[in-house]
């Protein structure tokens, strides 16, 4: 392992009234001011793919944590269950003559250690459990990614990944379906997760 000589750095959760200081000591805005002028498009590619984290995460009563970026993962439970979330969308933010295939990225990676700051010697899926996160909204006029009847989820075990398509890099919405990927409502989220996640460890 690495000699550490400036550990790793904990976040505090922030409230959005944190002041942004000037030179002058003068507060010029807040937290909560860069959150809007950062992070109002929902539908953004990388913004709903935080989302979507975040949605999974209430689901499991996570939502008081603090996500991390770059982790080997994107969530883990409180009983150890390692998750990884995807999303795609039929819409985007930018103009569409017709409306975006589903296509989700599944490729294996190295896992890398927030702690030590070293990589794995060795690919692979990292997480336990795969959740494909389907904003299924397909009118311009009506779309609102905060509206959970817009959304759908399935849920596959890596396990069935790594033994169906090797090192694939990604995978379609009809190709996750012929695997067994377990389709579910918001509300289901946390008890189909964990079904499948007993399926395959023969709970």
């Amino acid at each position: 392992m690495t000699d550490i000589k400036f550990p790793m750095i904990q976040t505090t959760k922030k409230t959005g009234n944190e002041p942004l200081i000037n030179f002058k000591g003068e507060t010029i805005g807040t937290v909560l001011d860069f959150w809007k002028w950062a992070y109002s498009d929902l539908l953004d590619n990388a913004q709903r793919g935080i989302l979507a984290e975040y949605l999974v995460a209430n689901a499991l009563n996570l939502q008081n944590t603090i996500r991390t970026n770059w982790d080997k993962y994107d969530l883990i439970t409180q009983d150890g269950i390692t998750l990884e979330i995807k999303t795609s969308a039929y819409l985007q933010t930018w103009g569409q003559k017709k409306l975006s295939n589903l296509i989700f990225g599944i490729q294996p990676t190295y896992g890398w250690n927030k702690e030590t700051n070293e990589y794995d010697t060795l690919k692979s899926r990292q997480a336990d459990i795969y959740i494909f996160c389907i904003f299924n909204h397909t009118n311009p006029l009506t779309v609102n990614p905060l509206d959970l009847n817009q959304w759908d989820f399935y849920i596959l075990n890596t396990k069935i990944l790594d033994r169906k398509v090797g090192n694939q890099r990604s995978i379609t919405l009809n190709s996750l379906k012929t695997l067994g990927a377990q389709y579910c409502h918001f509300e289901d989220l946390k008890s189909t997760i964990y079904n499948e996640y007993k399926k395959e460890a023969g709970i």
